[in-house]
């Protein structure tokens, strides 16, 4: 059985997490995104995330086979208490509990922080994430239909959110 552990994302992960990331932007819709980004731009999204929200890798036996991470749900003050989270892992590790691993300690460390709402885009169809998701808490929100052109198709994005806190309570301090 592979050693595991789940630590905080540096610059230095950037190759691995690119790595990972890549074959989700060229060869599926999971990513609206058209092109990877480089290894530095990575390196740059590492740095960010972790100034104010979280992102974390998951090792097997030392190697990263998988991130997850959050950033703003939007930039509007009002929504400074939500973000939004993703999780990638490579493709031989689907199935293995490692997104459920690095979900559960990624919105530990975001609820820590102050955060109240997670959400989360899912481009349909995807069982899998539709399948983790439900087993973290999430729950379904709305699908916005056709809204995203990938490998030749209208896609649609299905949104889930989770508390993380009483979302009935005032919010107190913003997210550290």
């Amino acid at each position: 059985m592979p050693v595991r552990q789940v630590r905080d994302a540096t610059a230095a992960d950037a190759r691995a997490c690119t790595g990972i990331y890549a074959p989700y932007v060229t060869d599926t819709a999971v990513t609206f995104e058209a092109d990877p980004p480089s290894v530095p731009e990575m390196a740059l999204r590492i740095e960010g995330a972790q100034r104010r929200h979280a992102w974390l890798v998951l090792e097997e036996d030392g190697e990263v086979v998988g991130y997850a991470y959050a950033g703003p749900f939007k930039e509007r003050a009002a929504y400074r208490w939500s973000c939004e989270v993703s999780v990638y892992l490579a493709p031989t590790r689907h199935g293995t509990g490692g997104g459920r691993a690095l979900y559960e300690a990624l919105l530990a460390r975001l609820t820590e922080r102050g955060y109240r709402m997670a959400a989360a885009g899912m481009t349909q169809p995807n069982e899998a994430s539709a399948r983790l998701h439900a087993a973290l808490g999430f729950e379904p929100v709305g699908t916005f239909r056709a809204v995203g052109w990938k490998h030749g198709a209208w896609r649609d994005v299905t949104w889930v959110q989770r508390p993380l806190r009483d979302a009935t309570a005032a919010p107190g301090a913003d997210p550290t």
